[in-house]
């Protein structure tokens, strides 16, 4: 085996620990924001319920404010009817009166069911607060386990890109643009080795002069069909 492509070979198995790493990092990458969806999902019902409570809190003040100015307005209307004299006036009246009694009826039935929907709403707030509490003290060792493995992997990934780096050095440049280029497009490996008078990737045949190139050790070929490099092993 000639050293350049012994060179080659050192260099990928050595990408190949880096890529395993990097996947690692992926999967944690994946744990953590399933744990951040999770708590987003509580801290969205939670925000909900605060906004329904100032709602129905506002409306229960607006309201309020409502009735008072109508059982005022109704006090002025009875006043009113107590001493109008005529006929046609009275009616009148008695037609506010009646009007208002039904508008403060309404009002009042109103309030009746915000005043007591809006402890249930206070309710579903502390309920929302208490899960979400739980769920950051279960979260927190996740959160903890994940930041101490995400340190061990990034230190060994570090330690990985530095041999990579030092068995990089040792490709003649006009094979490592070859294999860079290739590697940047290809998530697989990037040498294979000949099957018989095929790629060992495709199966793709090779034509005769560069078969013998390769298997005499002189050449690390390109596949034409697949674009990997292809090496004659043993």
């Amino acid at each position: 085996m000639s050293p350049d492509l012994e060179a080659v070979l050192a260099l990928q198995a050595e990408d190949a620990i880096v890529a395993q790493l990097n996947q690692k990092l992926r999967a944690l990458d994946e744990r953590l924001e399933s744990l951040n969806t999770e708590r987003t999902s509580v801290e969205e019902s939670l925000e909900r319920a605060r906004t329904t409570a100032e709602a129905e809190e506002k409306r229960r003040r607006e309201l309020s404010v409502k009735v008072e100015d109508h059982k005022a307005m109704q006090e002025r209307n009875l006043a009113t009817l107590d001493v109008v004299r005529k006929p046609k006036e009275a009616t009148a009246a008695m037609a506010q009166v009646d009007m208002l009694r039904k508008v403060l009826s309404q009002e009042e039935t109103d309030l009746h069911s915000l005043s007591l929907r809006v402890p249930d709403v206070h309710h579903a707030i502390d309920g929302q607060q208490k899960t979400l509490a739980e769920l950051d003290a279960r979260q927190s060792e996740q959160r903890a386990a994940h930041a101490a493995e995400r340190a061990v992997i990034e230190k060994e990934l570090k330690k990985a890109r530095s041999i990579r780096e030092e068995r990089a050095a040792h490709v003649p440049p006009p094979i490592l643009r070859k294999y860079e280029r290739i590697l940047s497009r290809n998530t697989s490996n990037v040498l294979y080795a000949l099957r018989g008078q095929a790629c060992g990737r495709c199966d793709t045949a090779i034509p005769l002069q560069r078969r013998n190139a390769i298997a005499a050790g002189r050449a690390i070929e390109v596949c034409e069909a697949c674009g990997v490099l292809l090496y004659a092993a043993g």
